[in-house]
């Protein structure tokens, strides 16, 4: 292995220097600090998108399939193409490492109702889903008005994104208890954050 040691190298022609080949490694030893007085670019989070339930429902049963929307407020942001949604299931926009976050906001109005619950499924063959994380809430008052926001979180490997897909379950809700939903504010929300490659 031959060695260059030099203070600065310089493209030839244009203003693109590249090192290396698709395929190759480029390795940085410990101990080495990489000083940036530039922009750096395709580094760090590249998603990151949230979405939300626009109607408050009562009873909610199965599978969340509707009344979603990207989240639109006017200091709504979001980062590179974001997720898609169609009849409720989520595609990821590329591989990776996803961190999902969801806020449920659960409303008993004058109800005893001791579980109603929303729970995120994925699939990794595009076909059976499995339950990841869930979210929880009960009332054991007939005669009080009750509200809840319930936060769960999972961590997602996206290794094919045709196959990789998310949806949300409303369970157990009785016919007095509500699902929240807000078209200006995130009373239920969902969160995906892509943190790294797969």
């Amino acid at each position: 292995m031959s060695k260059l040691e030099t203070n600065q190298v310089d493209p030839a022609t244009g203003t693109t220097l590249t090192l290396g080949t698709s395929g190759d490694t480029i390795a940085i030893p410990s101990g080495v600090t990489l000083a940036n007085s530039g922009t750096a670019t395709g580094f760090g989070i590249s998603e990151a998108d949230v979405w939300r339930y626009t109607a408050s429902t009562a009873g909610p049963s199965g599978d969340i399939t509707s009344n979603l929307e990207r989240a639109d407020d006017a200091s709504s942001g979001i980062l590179g193409s974001g997720m898609t949604e169609s009849s409720g299931i989520f595609s990821f926009p590329s591989t990776g490492i996803y961190m999902l976050s969801m806020t449920i906001g659960i409303n008993f109005s004058n109800e005893a109702d001791n579980n109603a619950n929303v729970v995120a499924n994925v699939t990794i063959n595009n076909s059976a889903y499995d339950a990841v994380a869930f979210a929880c809430a009960g009332s054991n008052s007939t005669s009080n008005f009750s509200r809840f926001t319930v936060p769960a979180q999972a961590l997602i490997d996206v290794t094919d994104t045709s196959n990789v897909k998310v949806k949300f379950t409303a369970a157990s809700f009785d016919s007095g208890s509500y699902l929240e939903g807000s078209t200006t504010q995130n009373d239920t929300s969902f969160m995906f954050i892509r943190l790294g490659d797969t």
